[in-house]
């Protein structure tokens, strides 16, 4: 290709003539019509790379559930007292982290009951109505039932995530989170 046809074919963003043009645009030339075409293989290239970032990620994924799921025994965290939860009364703790709220309510004397304070709507904190015997969400007006931790109204689908409890020498322990669907 003739210098001519470059020239032609080549036009500068600006618009004007190459003779007012700086130095280093008529040494870089630009093809602002073809500039905006990808070719085939960069297009390839891309969709490769994106692809197998993907792939990390899943694969990352799948090795952090093995992980988690390999570390054997789960972990038992006291809660308190019986003596110090009255019938009718309930006490927030952290399990299995200090990053999951968790609700425990009293409803008899030798009846206990823990779940997940957050709601399975959109994760606002559940309120314990002990009168009603529900947790009430305030932020979809959503409730569940205290005792098995399923939904009673509002938009919550799914129960809340039951911990389950063990009674030791008058203490109450928390042993585990129970998954559970509809």
């Amino acid at each position: 290709m003739s210098v001519d046809e470059q020239q032609q074919r080549t036009k500068a963003p600006d618009g004007r003539p190459d003779s007012v043009q700086p130095a280093w645009r008529r040494d870089f030339p630009i093809d602002m019509a073809e500039d905006n075409f990808v070719a085939r293989r960069d297009f390839t290239k891309y969709l490769g790379l994106t692809s197998l970032a993907f792939v990390a990620g899943q694969l990352w994924i799948v090795f952090e559930n093995w992980l988690r799921r390999s570390q054997g025994q789960p972990l038992v965290v006291p809660i308190a007292k019986l003596g110090d939860i009255p019938v009718g009364r309930s006490l927030i703790f952290a399990y299995p982290d200090k990053s999951e709220p968790c609700l425990l309510v009293r409803t008899s004397e030798d009846s206990f009951h823990a779940y997940n304070q957050k709601c399975t709507h959109l994760s606002c904190a559940v309120v314990p109505m002990m009168d009603q015997s529900r947790f009430h969400c305030p932020c979809h007006e959503g409730s569940f039932d205290m005792t098995t931790g399923r939904p009673l109204a509002g938009p919550p689908r799914r129960p809340l995530t039951r911990i389950t409890l063990e009674i030791r020498d008058g203490v109450v322990y928390a042993t585990g989170v129970e998954l559970r669907s509809i």
